[in-house]
């Protein structure tokens, strides 16, 4: 899926400290909270609409003793799930939203011996995310660091007025490039794992499918962003009206080493996500919770777990509306 491809991204980065916008638990009763969700004014019950290629469930079926999906039927919902992630990756364009980041430091006995928090105005400026640092610590931000701001949105949107019709070409080329290996990343999670169904599950008052995967022993990943699908197991909630992750837990069960300089994610490094259904239209992420195995966290001196909440979505076309930072959005 899309989503556990930007899941495990975002828990590098939060592992090397840089919080951003990423597991099956050996035993569900085990799995801790994924944290206090933040509320969505923009929500609405969707109507029920079932993937064709999946069979629905009985009505009658509990959730203890639910009937069985077989393996190419999750595999079909997984690709329904990881192309419907696709398009709300694309819908995202047309919202702004608030998000804050909370930042824990641990001590040497992985007690909390610090918090910061960065909460920031997210939007879109000709398809590029761009995020509008308002209040650090909870706090607004200075005039003078509100105004350094407000000089980065001004000078994006001035170099994408200006641009070139060449460079504009090649921005789109690399936007495609990038969907499409979002897509061949896509395809190769259906072929990397064993799937399990365990049953259903209600999230907020929806029925789910809930669903694990296990890598397949000894399977080759593809592509060459795909090398982590061994590494990491999941547990997936997938709604079953709409065919969308609704909740997805994600744990590291092998160090992944990435990039020039071979930063690692260590065994035990784990994330839940937690997406909501914005405007009747369009499934968003609500809540990721990064956990560092404290264990290893203090031998290995990543030190940190992050909590990521996202609110307020708002519809706004920023490629027709934005032209200068007076008629940026405010909260």
């Amino acid at each position: 899926m899309a989503v556990l491809r930007s899941l495990i991204l975002v828990l590098l980065a939060a592992t090397l400290g840089i919080a951003q916008d990423t597991a099956k638990p050996s035993d569900p009763a085990t799995v801790p909270p994924a944290g206090a969700t933040g509320n969505s004014s923009a929500t609405a019950k969707p109507k029920a609409a079932t993937s064709p290629a999946i069979a629905k469930l009985p009505d009658s079926a509990a959730s203890a003793t639910p009937a069985t999906l077989s393996q190419e039927q999750i595999r079909d919902l997984i690709r329904q799930c990881a192309e419907n992630d696709l398009k709300n990756d694309k819908m995202l364009r047309d919202y702004t939203y608030t998000e804050r980041q909370e930042m824990h430091h641990l001590n040497g006995k992985g007690e909390v011996k610090s918090t910061e928090t960065e909460t920031s105005e997210v939007m879109e400026i000709y398809g590029e995310q761009v995020q509008k640092l308002v209040a650090k610590n909870d706090k607004p931000l200075s005039a003078k660091d509100a105004q350094k701001e407000d000089e980065k949105i001004q000078k994006l949107i001035d170099k994408h007025k200006n641009e070139s019709d060449g460079d504009r070409k090649k921005r789109l080329e690399k936007e495609e490039k990038d969907r499409e290996e979002e897509r061949q990343f896509v395809r190769e999670v259906a072929d990397a794992y064993n799937f399990k169904f365990i049953g259903t599950e209600t999230l907020n008052g929806r029925d789910n499918y809930v669903i694990d995967g296990d890598p397949k022993p000894g399977y080759q990943p593809v592509h060459k962003e795909a090398k982590i699908l061994p590494k990491v197991r999941f547990r997936a909630w997938i709604d079953r009206a709409d065919s969308q992750v609704a909740k997805l837990d994600v744990e590291c069960i092998d160090t992944v080493s990435f990039g020039l300089f071979l930063a690692r994610l260590h065994k035990g490094s784990r994330v839940i996500l937690e997406q909501v259904r914005v405007n009747d239209e369009v499934w968003l992420q609500q809540h990721v919770a990064v956990k560092v195995d404290v264990r290893v966290a203090l031998l290995k001196d990543y030190n940190v777990d992050v909590d990521v909440s996202d609110r307020d979505y708002k519809k706004f076309r920023s490629d027709s509306k934005i032209v200068g930072v007076g008629e940026l959005p405010s909260q």
